[in-house]
């Protein structure tokens, strides 16, 4: 890393911060590569000149990139640390992304395969859903302002044309690039927000999938003309759901162009959907709440008294210790393997090649559902659906409220603790030696013996085991609700057995 600096206040306003290359030039500033000193992890400083910022009257496109940025917390928007303002310039510091532009990304393969291409575009759609639900429409989706990190995931960027939507109200405002840009926007029509932005994500699946632009010519007035007309060719190397999917998005109708809803339903984006993108995440203000207990104990250790970290956190201040809690908290994130501790969700409706229970909370009953398939024995696999055979998880058609009631007395009778992550999502605790869990393997004489109950760490009985793991209640497509249930540490066998003790005291054994 490189400390140089230009001028003194420039060096003290980054006092926390060495700086090193840039990484590029833009239009009122450059964006240069940085460490954050106190835990060492990488970060991306966007710096504006104020003046060249002023000259170009590009003040409110500035602002309003901030605001929306310092509203967002999402795995896969660009994550905006801190914002540091001196008379001469702004420093923004964000997330880095070691691996650059998706476009330069596309470019360097030609086209991508379809796995790596629906692994994208999921957490494209994810971020987009996101945005939306936040009343924020993006208006500038391309390759070139979507980011690729140390894991090649997805990061949204660039909101600097991005706006807020109000029910009832329509924008008008022509804007983004014409390759990317929705036949009402290029016609100078009214429109709503998220159609557009779906639009530009069919233009995008497309040149992720075939290498390729639907929608270019070096004539504007020719390429308008092709936009406004839907004129375009599908290769034939796309598979039959791609082929399906892609003229959905780029219907020139808005009104009858897919929802992103309906894009999260169809079959080609549910194929492999990584669990932690299965349901959408809890609201801004609810992730301000949900504090990371091992990210916390970092920065106490740090130096950061636990209970102004916590404060800090929840009134969303930016100060040093809520910058070093985010840092380190992203870069676990990226480290682990997902939500709820699982790559894929292949649930509602996959085959599945394990068995499960299928429960009906609210009359008790009770069944083993037949039938076994291997999703990859057939050739057709990631084309077409097939019959779903297999369950993953339990599954109740009862009101959901009700099912969490029954899950959480449950847990309560086994002296779990929790944490609520959102309304039907949590964090759970159980440490053996305090639960009913311990009779039953006392009395069913179980095989597992001291040695395996305990943590690798603890093989000398200072510690009993703790598990952890997480609780999720997901929405099926035929209107059920299934309860999934996934270890996030502590020994196998031993969840096992808590498992088979927790369907007991649901009465489904």
């Amino acid at each position: 890393m490189d400390g140089n600096t230009r001028g003194g206040g420039q060096s003290d306003a980054l006092r926390n911060y060495t700086l090193g290359r840039t990484l590029g030039i833009g239009t009122f500033g450059k964006v240069k590569i940085a460490e954050h000193k106190l835990t060492g992890h990488r970060v991306a400083i966007k710096i504006i000149n104020c003046r060249q910022m002023r000259n170009m009257e590009m003040e409110e496109k500035a602002k309003r990139e901030i605001k929306i940025l310092k509203l967002f917390i999402h795995p896969h928007i660009i994550r905006l640390y801190e914002v540091i303002y001196t008379p001469m310039d702004i420093f923004v510091v964000m997330e880095y992304c070691k691996y650059g532009e998706l476009f330069d990304y596309i470019v360097e393969k030609g086209r991508l395969q379809e796995e790596e291409a629906r692994r994208i575009f999921q957490q494209i759609i994810s971020g987009v859903e996101y945005c939306h639900r936040n009343m924020v429409v993006h208006r500038d989706l391309k390759p070139e302002n979507l980011l690729l990190d140390s894991k090649y995931n997805v990061k949204l960027a660039d909101f600097g044309l991005s706006n807020v939507m109000h029910d009832g109200h329509f924008l008008k405002t022509s804007c983004g690039s014409p390759n990317y840009a929705a036949p009402e926007v290029i016609s100078g029509r009214l429109y709503a927000g998220p159609e557009v932005d779906v639009w530009s994500c069919g233009v995008i699946l497309y040149a992720l999938l075939c290498g390729t632009l639907p929608f270019d010519d070096e004539n504007i007035p020719n390429l308008f003309k092709k936009i406004k007309g839907g004129i375009y060719t599908l290769p034939s190397h796309l598979s039959a759901l791609a082929r399906d999917l892609i003229p959905r998005m780029l219907v020139v109708e808005p009104m009858k162009r897919i929802t992103i809803r309906e894009i999260r339903e169809h079959p080609w984006f549910q194929f492999r959907l990584p669990r932690y993108l299965a349901v959408p995440p809890p609201d801004t203000a609810q992730q301000a709440k949900m504090i990371d207990e091992d990210t916390l104990r970092d920065v106490v250790n740090l130096g950061f008294k636990k209970d102004d970290v916590c404060e800090s956190l929840c009134s969303r201040l930016q100060n040093e210790a809520t910058v070093a809690y985010y840092l380190l908290l992203d870069n676990r994130f990226r480290a682990t393997s997902g939500y709820l501790g699982a790559d894929y969700q292949e649930s509602m409706d996959r085959n599945l090649n394990q068995p499960a229970l299928s429960e009906s909370t609210s009359s008790g009953t009770r069944n083993h559902v037949p039938g076994s398939s291997d999703p990859h024995s057939s050739g057709l696999w990631t084309h077409y659906p097939v019959e779903r055979k297999w369950a993953l998880g339990l599954q109740s058609r009862a009101h959901p409220r009700e099912i969490m009631i029954e899950v959480l007395k449950a847990l309560q009778e086994l002296n779990v603790s929790w944490k609520k992550n959102g309304h039907y999502n949590m964090k759970c605790r159980w440490c053996p030696g305090f639960s009913e869990v311990d009779d039953m393997l006392d009395a069913s004489n179980s095989f597992l013996g001291d040695s395996t109950i305990m943590d690798n760490d603890d093989a000398n009985g200072k510690l009993p085991a703790v598990i952890k793991f997480e609780i999720q209640l997901y929405k099926t497509r035929d209107e059920k609700y299934l309860l999934d249930m996934q270890r996030v540490t502590g020994p196998q066998l031993l969840f096992l057995d808590f498992c088979a003790a927790f369907l007991t005291k649901l009465r489904v054994l």
